[in-house]
């Protein structure tokens, strides 16, 4: 499920299991469904 946070005056969609934030629901949902729920990669 997507997380709903505010930050800098303006929404953002988290996701649950690696904590990638969106600026769109939409894409933070079909990410979400992809996640494999560990760090993205490029996170270093």
């Amino acid at each position: 499920m997507v997380e709903a946070t505010e930050r800098d005056g303006m929404t953002w969609y988290q996701c649950e299991d690696c904590g990638l934030l969106f600026d769109n629901e939409s894409d933070a949902s079909q990410h979400e469904e992809n996640c494999a729920g560990d760090d993205p990669s490029y996170h270093q």
